[in-house]
């Protein structure tokens, strides 16, 4: 039987906001965890798919670099963007608008314990929603996220991943480039990679795209690899 699974679209939210609703379900949800193996109760836990766009902000992983960010204060100001260190893995990237920021707070115990299987399994979503834009993506070895080209020199990322997972409960997760200014990944050495580009499903396609299409596919891809009955 099909996990029951909550959507949520946050729309065009604050990414301080979203990190500070994110963390209150992640560690009611763990909290919870803890107390059933504590007292041997078998209460269910709660799943979460959120989808949402960010203004202009700039997220720094645990393991990234900060000199990856290539502004300063004043620059940021400029180019109306925030900053923040964040506590998923990963290097620096950006989040903005027209651009689709997938959220899952699972517990992988309802699914399967596995992170690597859990990262490729929200990659193979995205690949399979560039499918159906009649566009063959891939993985580059070595590194998370979707790629375009990923076996030769164009090779450029459309997807990039970067989670947080304890006791078996996700937070933090992807984003992909729909209809994203392109330009604001010329501010850093995006997920530490310099001598890759980033593309978004727009520059490829040459139009835009209807949000909401992509992400109706894109949540119906996740929840048929999941096994998650969205309500």
């Amino acid at each position: 039987m099909n996990k029951k699974v909550k959507y949520i679209d946050w729309g065009l939210t604050d990414y301080q906001n979203a990190w500070t609703k994110q963390e209150e379900i992640f560690e009611k949800t763990v909290a919870l965890k803890g107390k059933n193996r504590t007292e041997n109760t078998e209460i269910e836990t709660p799943n979460y798919l959120v989808f949402c766009e960010h203004p202009h902000v700039y997220t720094l992983g645990k393991s990234g670099h900060p000199e990856n960010l290539l502004l300063d204060e004043d620059d940021l100001k400029n180019k109306q963007a925030t900053y923040y260190k964040i506590n998923r893995g990963g290097d620096i990237t950006y989040h903005g608008p027209g651009q689709i920021v997938g959220y899952p707070i699972l517990d992988l115990d309802n699914f399967f314990t596995d992170i690597h299987l859990y990262l490729r399994t929200l990659e193979e979503a995205v690949i399979l929603t560039l499918a159906d834009y009649g566009i063959t993506a891939g993985r580059y070895p070595g590194y998370t996220g979707v790629w375009l080209d990923a076996d030769n020199e164009k090779a450029r990322k459309i997807c990039a991943l970067g989670v947080r997972c304890s006791r078996w409960v996700t937070m933090h997760g992807f984003a992909f480039n729909v209809n994203t200014d392109l330009a604001y990944f010329k501010n850093i050495v995006p997920c530490g990679i310099d001598d890759k580009d980033v593309t978004s499903l727009e520059r490829e396609l040459g139009r835009k795209l209807e949000m909401e299409e992509v992400k109706e596919k894109l949540k119906n891809h996740i929840a048929n690899l999941f096994k998650m009955e969205l309500i």
